[in-house]
């Protein structure tokens, strides 16, 4: 059976070389289906949203926890290699984030609304040049949290069951978590779930973007202040850390106004404008979380070592 090292190397070493490809059967995908068809039934079969929430977020983290157990009890190191490669995003965020730079480059911000839209859960039909670069960079620093460290956090914690149950937990907010009349009692748990799932990689990744801005040639300084001056409270305090950590890395401020469904929220301000939300930060941003994923992948590898010492 492989280690958990060659588990991290190939898994990692797979994500850099093929993002998402689309002929490979995704979980998220099947767990996206689970939700939707999951919260038709039991919106229909209990007459409580709240309850019929709780019981979408035990069924779904539960079962895609037993299918990863299963799975890798089956196929063993390769299996897990396989599913903790489907939890990291390193290389498509990256690719997709590179498109809307591209299109921004080229002057066409038909397209790169078009294109960000692919990345950002806000509206962007109305997004100015300097709002585009704003929600890239946003979702830059989350996706570096919810789609590279947290998966690799929770390897380490439980293995590729635990990777896996993270991104059920994760993309049951992503879809059912929302603070609109719809979901505000139905996706309560999957909101409060994902809360508590991200609080310790958070903090960790608040020291990972720190590093990789210093080696990146950034200012480490800048985004360890920033990331506990203006990410570590708030509405956000999970991606506000991250967030915080790249405005100061790349000296500018996010947050703001972003529109849900024509609906304005307000975001905290984080970080100092101490240089412009041009295009150029996009590219910046992007070699930020290249280091920031090496930095993660090989923090948990480190751990995984140290977890297989006989003590």
């Amino acid at each position: 059976m492989l280690s958990d090292v060659t588990v991290l190397a190939a898994a990692y070493s797979a994500d850099l070389a093929l993002g998402d490809p689309p002929w490979l059967p995704h979980p998220v995908r099947g767990m996206g289906l689970g939700i939707a068809w999951g919260e038709r039934a039991l919106r229909r079969l209990l007459p409580w949203d709240r309850l019929a929430g709780i019981v979408l977020v035990l069924l779904v983290v539960g079962a895609s926890t037993w299918l990863g157990w299963w799975l890798t009890a089956l196929g063993g190191g390769m299996a897990a290699a396989v599913l903790l490669f489907t939890c990291l995003s390193t290389r498509d965020l990256a690719r997709e984030s590179w498109q809307v730079l591209k299109a921004l480059e080229a002057d066409d911000l038909p397209l790169a609304r078009q294109r960000v839209g692919r990345i950002v859960g806000r509206d962007t039909d109305q997004l100015d040049r300097l709002e585009i670069v704003r929600a890239t960079l946003e979702t830059i620093a989350e996706s570096t949290l919810d789609g590279i460290l947290s998966p690799l956090f929770y390897f380490v914690v439980a293995g590729a069951p635990g990777a896996i149950a993270y991104k059920a937990i994760n993309t049951l907010d992503s879809m059912i978590g929302h603070r609109s009349a719809r979901y505000l009692r139905f996706g309560w748990a999957a909101a409060a779930l994902d809360t508590g799932a991200n609080w310790l990689p958070a903090r960790w990744s608040a020291v990972v973007l720190t590093l990789a801005a210093g080696v990146c040639g950034y200012s480490a300084r800048a985004s360890w202040r920033t990331a506990w001056r203006d990410g570590s409270h708030g509405t956000v305090p999970n991606a506000g850390l991250p967030e915080g950590a790249l405005a100061g890395a790349l000296g500018v401020r996010l947050g703001g106004v972003n529109r849900y469904q024509g609906r304005p929220v307000t975001m905290p301000f984080l970080g100092d404008a101490r240089r412009g939300l041009e295009p150029a930060r996009i590219r910046e941003a992007i070699r930020l979380l290249y280091a920031a994923s090496l930095i993660g992948w090989a923090s948990a590898t480190g751990a995984v070592l140290v977890k297989s010492l006989p003590w």
